[in-house]
């Protein structure tokens, strides 16, 4: 890449970022009092009204302002990866196979829940222009073979034989998911390893390292506080190969007696301070506010394209959730306290 397209990659990330939801914004969403005003509000006054220019107050229900919102942040990144980075097509195929393995796990939940049926009313259609996935002939299918045999020959079928249905026809959803996740974290740090070098090597390899580790410190704490699984199950459930946190560590946390063990073991360890001691509900959440922290000091500080385009998209992607969450918030007329103390910002 040349220094005139890796300035203006850099240059178009931060300005993007720049046009972000302030905390005026948050406030301003937070007094609506229905989705519609939600609508109207982020049309009006925000960078997403290029997404929402053609909704109407009529039909501004959840799931299509939601899927607007999504096809936006998607194209946003789509942009910044058009220009010649020596990974900007790894990286746009990690963010694609990311939403294929969320619509498989979404898919496999609703076969547990007998209600796949569901699915077509939920999957972002425009996935359909990225993907070699069929998820019309994903969304006929009603059973778990049935669901393989959609996704053969692509590389997720492989794991998803080495699964069944126990005795009541439930799928090992998590199993499953921890595994898909595993291949796709393997996938970018592979390609990584494969096409770059130096600095840009050394940050987005700590980039998407940090967020496995933050999965399994979540992972963890979340088993042993609402499961009570035993250490060898544990080990089970978390992409320990791709982790940067070490083999001993994890043991430790595995064979931890409680949640509140665990947070002590990881406060040994450099994500230490992103744990808060009696605050359980903010420990859950490490994975996603450890990822908004990161991605902010990288989108700054670094001088790599790629690891500012890579960090760009998490960001989009905390700011999505935050929107969505409040959203919900305000469609169930949850209190604005709870739902700002739910949010990544």
């Amino acid at each position: 890449m040349s220094a005139t397209t890796s300035y203006a990659v850099l240059t178009k990330a931060r300005a993007k970022y720049g046009k972000f939801l302030t905390a005026r914004d948050y406030d301003g969403i937070l007094a609506c009092q229905s989705v519609p005003e939600v609508m109207v509000y982020l049309k009006s006054h925000t960078h997403f009204a290029a997404a929402l220019e053609e909704l109407t107050e009529r039909d501004a229900h959840r799931g299509r302002l939601e899927a607007l919102l999504r096809q936006y942040q998607f194209r946003e990144f789509d942009s910044l990866c058009r220009y010649d980075s020596s990974v900007s097509a790894g990286l746009s195929r990690y963010v694609v196979a990311k939403s294929e393995v969320e619509q498989i796990v979404r898919f496999m939940v609703l076969l547990n829940a007998k209600s796949p049926e569901e699915f077509i009313f939920q999957f972002p259609a425009f996935l359909s222009k990225h993907t070699e996935i069929d998820f019309n002939k994903m969304a006929n299918a009603r059973s778990y073979d049935e669901l393989i045999a959609v996704l053969d020959h692509t590389p997720y079928d492989d794991i998803l034989r080495q699964f069944s249905p126990d005795d009541k026809g439930r799928i090992p959803v998590s199993d499953i998911e921890n595994r898909l996740y595993a291949y796709i974290v393997r996938f970018v740090l592979d390609y990584i390893n494969k096409r770059t070098g130096g600095s840009e090597r050394r940050e987005l390899t700590r980039i998407f390292t940090s967020i496995n580790d933050y999965s399994i410190i979540s992972r963890i704490i979340r088993l042993k506080r609402y499961y009570h699984m035993s250490p060898e199950d544990i080990k089970t459930n978390i992409a320990s190969e791709q982790s940067g946190l070490g083999a001993s560590t994890i043991d430790r946390m595995c064979r931890a007696e409680t949640a509140e063990e665990v947070v002590r073991i990881v406060q040994g360890t450099r994500y230490g301070k992103l744990l808060q001691k009696d605050d359980s509900e903010y420990n859950r959440d490490i994975g996603p506010r450890g990822q908004y922290q990161m991605s902010k000091k990288y989108l700054h500080l670094s001088d790599n394209p790629s690891v500012v385009m890579i960090s760009f998209m998490f960001l989009s992607e905390a700011e999505l959730t935050d929107v969505i969450c409040m959203i919900e918030g305000i469609r169930y007329q949850v209190d604005p306290k709870i739902i700002r103390s739910m949010l990544l910002r």
